[in-house]
């Protein structure tokens, strides 16, 4: 089963224990979880990812806010299950749950996260084509709740096949019902470049920097055929993926050319996964995860995912499946 992580454009950074207003604080208290860590970063946020450490299953997390600051945050589980959780400044939360059955989490505090939660709790079961129907129909009935943003993320733009058409028609109803908030307005214009990148019929312009320190971009996709894929080391497809390549690499040499994007918070473990995959063609893995500048400029919005250009940067395919892409790369190298 594909698993996707999202279009994350992260966090703020958290501090020591406060009784300031402009301090946003969540306590945490889970049954079979009495030592290890979480990951705190905000969805459609921006600034660097926080982790937390539990000790005897509990966890107290501070964040400075602004006055006016109302965002969402993913808190991500070792399982790389993500609760949201809204926060604004001032605001006290508590996250309970059992580690043996996350997805009952619960986040109470405040209206608004009881109504998240509930919401969240009501998908249990779902089919992903009626759970998109429930996120639809929460956000025509709250468009003026911070939670849309979240749910819009991660059903309809989280995904290869990401609904931009819905996507836009959903955000123009939140703008509309909190014109206030200014974050909207710059998401709304992040959506329309991500759904222009993903619509190009040629290699969008990018440049980042590899593992090893090379810097690369565009101009260095000038294979027969080339390669842009992005995996991460929780997602077996997308690993099984790169396996391929690398065989495919093996057979065809310098006419395949070949780039990956890891989306792991670690860089070090990005390296232990190349290493023990062989991976040896240009990755780049900065520990920004979804904030990777080269994924929004290559319109990636899911793990796994991949472009596939000829010489002169013209599309080919776009989302392919391992074996599809081993079809296209043989169709294509024979």
């Amino acid at each position: 089963m594909k698993k996707t992580f999202g279009y994350i454009l992260l966090a703020l950074i958290a501090v020591s224990c406060s009784d300031s207003d402009d301090i946003f604080r969540l306590k945490g208290k889970f049954k079979n979880f009495n030592q290890g860590e979480i990951t705190i970063f905000s969805q459609m946020g921006r600034g660097s990812i926080d982790t937390v450490r539990l000790a005897e299953g509990k966890f107290t997390y501070d964040l400075p806010l602004l006055q006016q600051d109302t965002i969402v945050l993913s808190v991500l589980f070792p399982n790389y299950l993500d609760i949201p959780v809204i926060a604004a400044p001032g605001m006290s939360l508590k996250m309970e749950g059992d580690a043996s059955h996350l997805r009952e989490v619960t986040v109470t505090g405040n209206e608004e996260n009881n109504v998240l939660t509930q919401f969240r709790l009501n998908l249990g079961g779902l089919a992903p084509a009626e759970a998109a129907k429930s996120a639809e129909k929460f956000i025509m009935e709250h468009p003026e709740s911070p939670a849309c943003l979240y749910i819009l993320n991660k059903f309809f733009l989280m995904k290869v096949d990401a609904d931009y058409e819905k996507a836009d028609r959903l955000m123009a109803l939140m703008v509309k019902a909190a014109p206030h908030r200014r974050q909207l307005v710059r998401i709304q214009k992040e959506i329309s470049q991500l759904r222009t990148a993903r619509q190009s019929k040629t290699l969008p312009s990018f440049t980042a920097v590899t593992t090893t320190g090379s810097r690369v971009g565009k101009s260095d996709l000038s294979g027969e055929l080339n390669i842009v894929s992005i995996w991460a080391s929780w997602n077996y497809e997308s690993q099984s993926i790169q396996r391929n390549l690398h065989m495919q690499k093996r057979k065809y040499g310098s006419r395949l050319q070949l780039l990956s994007i890891c989306v792991d918070g670690n860089p070090e473990e990005c390296k232990q996964t190349m290493k023990n995959d062989s991976i040896n063609w240009p990755v780049v893995c900065d520990g920004k995860m979804w904030q990777t500048p080269a994924v929004g400029q290559l319109g990636f919005a899911g793990v796994p995912d991949n472009i596939v250009t000829d010489r002169n940067g013209r599309i080919l395919a776009r989302g392919l499946s391992l074996v599809d892409l081993q079809k296209k790369i043989e169709e294509k190298l024979k």
